[in-house]
């Protein structure tokens, strides 16, 4: 995986433990193939300061990722309606 985060000389650590004990899901049907993620993390360090930690998929270009950054945006903010394909 790659991605940003500014305490980059920490070592890291697969995330799919942490996402679980979170709860998160997602609509996955079958013989759907879930090809990339970006995940972005509030993290509490020791001292009780927040950070943001971005990561994503290996593979993923920078297009890529702004695009889908922007489709979660609009999807959470509802500042776009979807395209209905009927109109």
């Amino acid at each position: 995986m790659s991605g940003w985060d500014e305490n980059a000389e920490t070592p890291t650590r697969t995330i799919g433990d942490v996402i679980d004990s979170l709860g998160i899901e997602a609509t996955v049907r079958e013989g759907e193939l879930v090809a990339a993620a970006i995940v972005l993390l509030k993290v509490i360090e020791d001292n009780g300061d927040t950070r943001l930690s971005l990561t994503y998929s290996d593979g993923l270009g920078w297009i890529e990722r702004a695009g889908m950054l922007r489709v979660a945006e609009t999807l959470e903010t509802g500042s776009a309606a979807a395209p209905r394909g009927d109109d």
